[in-house]
This record gives structure tokens, sequence and C-alpha cells, in this order.
């Protein structure tokens, strides 16, 4: 496993146990207490649970599609780059596909402690004409 393989690895499985809403498996993976996380809009969040108190109203389902996984070193943190698109239901349950989005990882000590997250949700909806309100 390369130097950085461990840390592209821990973002996947914590993306998808956040997807699986393995809310125990996520929290393994972050960093307690110390865990900043920016969202699109600069929605701030600490916790996993005000991630997805967040997302309820937003989505009714919501998964990733990766295409990309980058990760590299700096100093004593690992980095991590994820892209690809996102997939599922807007919460009237209409289908959606092709958001492009991504996430972007900082470790320390084997754990997640900033991620910051970028998506076309809010173009997608303008486009359709639903506004930014879901």
């Amino acid at each position: 496993m390369s130097s950085c393989e461990w840390a592209a690895n821990l973002a996947v499985d914590y993306l998808g146990a956040m997807e699986a809403r393995d809310l125990d498996a996520a929290r393994r993976l972050v960093a307690p207490g110390d865990l900043d996380i920016v969202f699109p809009g600069g929605r701030r969040f600490t916790r996993i649970e005000e991630i997805v108190a967040n997302s309820s109203g937003r989505y009714r389902i919501v998964k990733k599609r990766i295409t990309g996984c980058t990760a590299w070193e700096s100093g004593p943190r690992a980095h991590v780059m994820i892209t690809g698109t996102l997939y599922g239901e807007w919460p009237d349950g209409a289908p959606f596909e092709g958001i492009r989005f991504c996430d972007w990882f900082e470790l320390q000590d084997g754990l997640i402690v900033k991620q910051h997250v970028w998506n076309d949700a809010g173009e997608r909806l303008l486009a359709l004409g639903r506004g930014t309100e879901a």
C-alpha cells in the first residue's frame, strides 16, 4: 500500500458509511471534537448528525459515483480529493443523476479532521425551476 493509499481508502469508506447511514462506522473515521465540515453555501458542521439532518430536507436519496481519487501528504497531514457524480431522488421523488461533486479531505493521526464538499445540486435545481430551497 502506498503511503497515501490508506487515506484514500479511509475517505472512500467514510463516504460509503455516510451513504448507508451507518453513522457509527462514519464516526469511527473522524476525529472526535476536532471535525470541520463545510458544504456548499458555507454551511459548517462539526458532527455527523448535523450533516444527516441537513441533507434530509434536500434529498430523499443521494448517492455518489466516484470517478476519481487522489491522495497526497503535506507535513503531518494527508489530503484526499474525490470526484464523481451524484444520483438519487429529490424530496418529491423525482430522480436526478449526473450532478458533479468534489469532496476534499484532510486527515491527521489516521482520522478525518476536515471535509469540504462542492457540488452542482443548487445549479441543477435552478435549471429545473425549483429554486434552491431543496
